[in-house]
């Protein structure tokens, strides 16, 4: 049997116009969808720039559905998510991209890194502390760890904390001493109140040496060292405060007076106070000092020299309130209002936020900032 060539010479022909057919169309649809996903992109780019995110969003999801291989628009619409509040949508769009197989190490570690922010601003605390642990070893390592400190923070898991903040010390974040100090604070009193001071005085002593220069463990020292009866002891350790954290030592003036009575060393706190007060005046320390003072018309005289150095009208009322004025419903009159209005004045203030509070705080309860309430009463800001 001939093979006949004529049917070939046709062909070629045909298979060229039916692939030319195909090619054309196939260019056509790549066009319309090229066009179509940038179109959709930059629509939602303009309205993010206007701070218009619910459109944002659709124009995003729309770019998605037209090229949905494209991770830089998962990226954008999982952040939106998260920024709207929209937290579940956040974590199924970045379980979507982890679920890809292919994506690259880098582009997976930056969606891991994603979906721990959307559980940490959810306030799933574990799922983000575990998503969080899995970025050790990646370029987010570092700011995993800072937000692994802030949970352990919040969680007042101090244990883990001293952990993370060892490690941040000792990459390029800077000293954290005084923060692992802090912690040991709050270990110790953690120890006071189950009963094991021993274990607490030890944990205090460490906290000292790990940060000198910071009040806290000092005061605390001291604090429990009374408590223990150790009056002694306690004194001394105000001593060092005074001289390697003169800044707190506002917060030691009362403990050093109470210290001072009971174990018969007036004339050295009273000194020691004195020069403090020359130093920096301090309302606590002149209430200090006039708890000292044997002589009552001494004492109230300080009131006296603190309204001459400031206009304190906090001094005032003190000075007042010990006077004895001839009609006793108009003094009582006069000293309720006093104390009405010097109330505010005797709180202190975060200089991080600007939460009051009557007690001095070590950790803002408003912004979490460690170190932030000076050891000063709002009118002496």
């Amino acid at each position: 049997m001939e093979f006949d060539f004529t049917w070939v010479l046709l062909g070629f022909p045909i298979a060229f116009t039916l692939g030319w057919l195909a090619s054309r169309l196939d260019l056509r649809q790549l066009r319309i969808e090229n066009r179509q996903a940038p179109k959709a992109y930059f629509k939602g780019l303009n309205f993010l720039l206007n701070e218009q995110q619910d459109q944002a969003i659709d124009a995003f999801i729309e770019a998605v559905q037209n090229d949905p291989d494209t991770s830089e628009l998962h990226f954008a619409l999982g952040n939106l998510f998260r920024r709207r509040g929209e937290y579940d949508r956040a974590v199924r769009v970045h379980e979507h991209l982890m679920s890809r197989g292919d994506l690259t190490q880098p582009e997976r570690d930056r969606a891991q890194h994603a979906l721990a922010l959307d559980f940490l601003k959810a306030g799933l605390l574990d799922r983000a502390e575990a998503a969080l642990r899995r970025l050790e070893g990646t370029p987010f390592e570092e700011e995993a760890r800072l937000a692994l400190l802030s949970i352990y923070e919040r969680s007042r898991d101090w244990a883990n904390a001293t952990q993370i903040a060892a490690r941040l010390g000792s990459s390029s974040h800077g000293s954290f001493s005084t923060r692992q100090a802090h912690y040991l604070c709050e270990q110790a009193s953690a120890l006071v109140a189950a009963g094991d001071t021993g274990q607490a005085l030890s944990t205090l002593v460490d906290a000292a040496a790990m940060a000198p220069a910071s009040a806290r463990p000092l005061l605390e020292l001291a604090k429990l060292q009374t408590q223990l009866g150790q009056s002694q002891e306690a004194f001394q350790t105000l001593l060092r405060l005074k001289k390697s954290a003169p800044q707190g030592f506002p917060l030691a003036a009362g403990l050093l007076a109470n210290i001072a009575l009971n174990s018969a060393q007036q004339p050295d706190a009273l000194a020691l106070l004195k020069a403090s007060y020359a130093q920096t005046p301090s309302i606590d320390v002149l209430e200090a000092i006039v708890k000292l003072e044997n002589d009552p018309l001494l004492a109230r005289h300080w009131y006296v020299e603190h309204l001459e150095r400031q206009a304190s009208l906090v001094a005032a009322s003190k000075w007042i309130g010990g006077e004895k004025l001839q009609n006793e419903h108009q003094h009582a009159l006069v000293q309720r209002a006093l104390d009405l209005a010097t109330k505010p004045l005797m709180r202190y203030r975060c200089a991080a936020c600007g939460f009051e509070a009557t007690q001095h705080f070590w950790h803002c309860p408003g912004c979490q900032a460690w170190d932030s309430y000076p050891a000063r009463r709002i009118e002496e800001l």
